[in-house]
This record gives C-alpha cells, structure tokens and sequence, in this order.
C-alpha cells in the first residue's frame, strides 16, 4: 500500500506557508513600530502642552493633567498646544470638548 502525499503537507506547500508567516510578521514588526513612532509623538506633544501651561505659571488641575497625557489624538493635540500658548486657565484648552 502506498502512502497518499497530501498537498498541504508537500514540502513546497510548507515553504509557501513558512514565507506567508515570515511575510505576515515582518507586515506586524512595521505596524508595530509605526504605532510606536505615533504613540511616541502624542506622548510629546502631551508632556509639551502641559510645559507650556507650566512655563505660563497657569496651573494644571489633575483632571486636565489626566485628560491631555491620555490623548493619543495627534490633531486634537495641535489645537491644545495652540489653546495653551493663549490660555489663562487650563480648562480652556478642553473648551467645547
């Protein structure tokens, strides 16, 4: 009796799904490393409005604190950054938010 070579356990079938997976992590790496990148500039961007309220002397209530280091929104980030430089309270950076 011969044994029966199925497809998916042909080697060239392993080699095609081997490349799919390397393929596939490679994709996940470089996803990873651009959310790490974006993460990276929000966190700066956070940590630089809260210095410029502090640069101000404008004081920063623990809730604006907690609601600007938890944004990850880059462009809701730009217009706080912009609101601080003017501000002459904290909460008016999340004025109408």
């Amino acid at each position: 009796m011969t044994a029966i070579q199925y497809f998916w356990r042909h080697p060239l079938a392993e080699q095609v799904r081997e490349e799919g997976r390397e393929e596939g992590r490679e994709e996940g790496r470089e996803e990873g490393r651009e959310e790490g990148r974006e993460q990276g500039r929000a966190e700066a961007k956070a940590e630089m409005i809260l210095h410029i309220l502090e640069w101000r002397g404008i004081e920063v209530t623990d809730a604006v604190r907690e609601r600007v280091e938890a944004c990850a929104d880059l462009g809701r980030l730009e217009v706080w950054a912009q609101r601080a430089v003017h501000a002459t309270d904290a909460a008016e950076l999340l004025a109408g938010e």
